[in-house]
């Protein structure tokens, strides 16, 4: 997976895909839920950008700081 498309903040230390492709940015480690995932109510989040859809969505989670 290549992010260089994608515009990612300075504050962004978690990404993640949902299930319909779409990949966003968190500042604290998300939480899951049936098909996406979802700030924690605390820390910003922003969209990334969207790809293909992605049956493996939910091992997408990735740690980038």
């Amino acid at each position: 997976m290549s992010m260089n498309d994608f515009y990612i903040p300075e504050w962004v230390c978690w990404i993640a895909q949902d299930a319909d492709g779409a990949w966003w940015g968190y500042q604290i480690e998300p939480n899951q839920s049936h098909q996406s995932w979802y700030e924690n109510e605390v820390g910003m989040c922003i969209r990334l950008g969207k790809r293909a859809q992605n049956e493996n969505w939910a091992s997408s989670l990735i740690r980038i700081k």
